[in-house]
């Protein structure tokens, strides 16, 4: 059963991922940097795609920040390395094939659709400051206007 989202002001858990065949990605590694970290459930789907782009479309703004956007789903890599060059993602895509980030995070979830329960990643984001704490946590996030409220959140930082 996975852990509870982390709280306020408590430290991001680390971890350390692969975002492509050649490389990993350690989150301690980006202390000093702004980390927005997003979870999402599927690469490829309406909702992911549309929250994805809004990331992407508003990279400069958050770039000007100093801030590192990095989504995380149980996708593939192969999945992930297609999605990305298919919407010209600018930023990584963690592949958490065996949920162990998405546990560590509270964010793998019991779901239910059309009367069926599964198992799957609720859509959230954490702002984690440049001291790897994390100052706001948005759970059962809905994708219209939600890069316009993190970017308000890093910019009250």
């Amino acid at each position: 059963m996975s852990a509870e989202l982390p709280h306020v002001g408590s430290a991001a858990p680390d971890f350390t991922a692969p975002v492509s065949a050649e490389e990993n990605l350690t989150l301690s590694d980006l202390k000093g940097q702004t980390v927005v970290l997003y979870f999402y459930p599927k690469d490829s789907t309406p909702g992911c795609t549309t929250e994805a782009c809004d990331f992407r479309d508003n990279i400069a703004r958050l770039t000007s920040l100093n801030v590192k956007v990095i989504g995380v789903s149980k996708d593939s890599l192969k999945r992930h390395s297609n999605f990305a060059t298919k919407h010209e993602l600018p930023f990584p895509l963690v592949s958490d094939e065996n949920t162990t980030i998405c546990e560590d995070y509270g964010v793998w979830k019991e779901k239910s659709m059309y009367g069926k329960t599964f198992m799957g990643i609720e859509r959230t984001t954490l702002l984690i400051d440049d001291q790897g704490i994390v100052r706001q946590v948005w759970p059962k996030v809905k994708v219209k206007g939600h890069v316009d409220d993190v970017i308000a959140a890093v910019e009250a930082l």
